[in-house]
């Protein structure tokens, strides 16, 4: 790619724009002492400042791609980042904890709108001969935002304010407006239909099962509320499920997970969030609240897990072109297991750091070797007209996956463990972490049920009137 190309314009924009989407789903944790402090709230409200954007973020995700395919992916992308710069500045400015979930609420839509169709956008800019490597490292800026989040907040907020964490969002998102106006080819999908009751159908349904979650053990798990939120987001569930089974316009088609490739890479993307979004929520502040670093010292030392992903990325690319993307995804599931269940074994509330590190490390390298493949494997299991709503429901079981681990680890924790003191907290910790870990490790399993080979096979693509993933079907309109 030349410089100055299409191409790389597109990588820049697009994967700045996710790196400050993911950024922020995990930016806040080593900001919550801070927020608690300065806001107030108990143990749920400062889930709720995490959940409220993932939740947002993953019920709309969908909705987002289905909105790109009709009204144009470019106009979509400055619409969702416009929405998430402007709701950044008002999380910045909240005056109480409640107008704080509420901006992070609307941040998650912003995010959703611009996540699935960048890369959409990054593909049809991309020559086909280079988008392994791209997919490759938009899938590596990602995964390292997500990983960078505890560290860049607790820089942040040390050496600033918790207010900036999210302020910083709006000079970059200023910057990126008039690139993606100018840069970024305008395109629709071959489906303009949207499917509005189907985004209602589940965004009550998993607004409804993260909500008992979160209130289960503190208003009891036969209390009304949570039941009704259980009971009413499982028939919910159910109901979206049949809907988009007869829908001419799903916004999930359910046809696309008669692919293994495609149903194993989505089903280990969900658990691996679940148990590393939990995880990271707590050991943020296992840090902090249990052994009394500063929101920077915390940061710090969550380095060799967070910043794994920068070292391990790029050999994870070469080594998913010689041996697969599924192994290599696989071994980083497991390793990431691994990594968890050793903290969960060591932890104590005086436990040294040199005993942490190794497992630190562990869990990084795992989230890389994750990370890195996970966007081809995805990619290669669909045809080249499918990218769009793929990438769309990846994203969204992603945050679906990270808005459920922060509800059931910290259940998990608060039924064991409270922050009256280092070894009550860790009291509730050893069996969050223990949960995170198990679940990892059946996405580790479930990864090994895809195929080896996850590319379109040539008869299907004579067929489909492609070739590979060398051009995707759609209608370019001028920029």
């Amino acid at each position: 790619m030349r410089r100055g190309s299409p191409a790389i314009w597109a990588f820049v924009i697009t994967s700045t724009a996710g790196f400050m989407a993911a950024l922020d789903n995990l930016v806040v944790t080593t900001a919550l002492t801070a927020i608690r402090r300065h806001l107030g709230g108990g143990i749920s409200d400062l889930e709720w400042t995490v959940n409220a954007y993932t939740l947002s973020f993953a019920v709309l995700l969908l909705f987002g791609a289905a909105l790109g395919d009709r009204f144009g992916r470019r106009r979509i992308f400055t619409v969702g980042l416009g929405v998430f710069t402007l709701a950044s500045l008002a999380a910045a400015l909240a005056p109480n904890i409640n107008a704080l979930i509420a901006a992070r609420a609307v941040q998650g839509v912003g995010a959703a709108m611009l996540t699935p169709v960048s890369l959409t956008l990054l593909t049809a800019a991309v020559p086909a001969a280079k988008r392994g490597l791209a997919f490759g490292a938009w899938g590596a800026v990602n995964g390292m935002a997500v990983a960078m989040g505890p560290l860049i907040g607790g820089t942040v907020v040390e050496h600033l304010s918790w207010q900036w964490i999210f302020a910083l969002n709006v000079p970059l998102g200023l910057l990126l407006l008039p690139l993606a106006r100018l840069r970024l080819t305008e395109s629709v999908g071959p489906n303009g239909r949207l499917d509005a009751t189907g985004t209602a159908l589940v965004s009550a349904a998993l607004f409804g099962i993260v909500y008992a979650v979160i209130r289960g053990n503190d208003d009891g798990w036969t209390s009304a509320p949570v039941l009704t939120g259980l009971i009413g987001g499982g028939v919910l569930l159910i109901a979206f499920l049949a809907w988009e089974r007869r829908s001419s316009a799903p916004a999930l088609p359910l046809r696309l997970f008669r692919s293994r490739a495609f149903s194993a890479v989505n089903a280990a993307t969900t658990l691996m969030s679940l148990g590393m979004f939990g995880a990271i929520f707590l050991l943020s502040q296992f840090l902090q609240a249990a052994q009394g670093f500063s929101p920077v010292e915390a940061g710090v030392r969550m380095l060799p897990w967070t910043g794994m992903p920068m070292l391990v990325a790029p050999v994870a690319g070469l080594l998913a072109d010689r041996i697969g993307g599924r192994n290599i995804i696989a071994a980083g599931l497991a390793l990431q297991a691994l990594g968890l269940g050793w903290f969960a074994a060591v932890a104590t509330a005086d436990v040294s750091y040199a005993a942490q590190v190794p497992a630190l490390v562990m869990s990084g390298v795992g989230m890389a070797l994750f990370f890195a493949p996970v966007a081809t494997l995805l990619m290669g299991s669909v045809r080249p007209q499918e990218q769009g709503v793929a990438s769309g429901i990846n994203n969204a079981l992603r945050e679906v996956g990270g808005a459920l681990g922060v509800a059931v680890l910290t259940a998990v924790f608060t039924a064991h463990g409270d922050y009256s003191s280092a070894r009550r907290y860790v009291d509730g910790l050893v069996p969050a972490l223990w949960v995170g870990a198990s679940v990892i490790a059946v996405a580790a399993l479930t990864v090994l049920a895809a195929p080896r080979r996850t590319a379109t096979e040539p008869a299907d693509e004579v067929r489909a009137g492609t070739t590979g993933l060398a051009a995707e079907p759609q209608q370019a309109l001028p920029a």
